[in-house]
């Protein structure tokens, strides 16, 4: 198979085929890492969070996570 061959014509960007046989396992795999979700909010929610922790003197990322576990202990205590 040629590297010309494709499944979907309009595909121009990937090959139908890639040959992975020399590719390494676990090549960039780093064990014990943790990953930092994205979050997205909508613009009205970002805003409103923004102006808050500005007049707090923090970073929004600081102030949604006191929000957030705020939040968990409430939801917890209420089990």
């Amino acid at each position: 198979m040629t590297m010309e061959t494709r499944t979907d014509p309009l595909d121009r960007d990937m090959p139908a085929e890639i040959d992975f046989s020399r590719g390494a396992r676990g090549k960039f795999f780093t064990p014990r890492v943790t990953l930092n979700l994205p979050v997205y909010l909508d613009a009205q929610a970002q805003a409103w969070l923004a102006a808050r922790a500005q007049a707090r003197g923090i970073e929004v990322e600081q102030l949604v996570n006191e929000l957030l576990k705020k939040d968990i202990e409430l939801i917890e205590a209420a089990k």
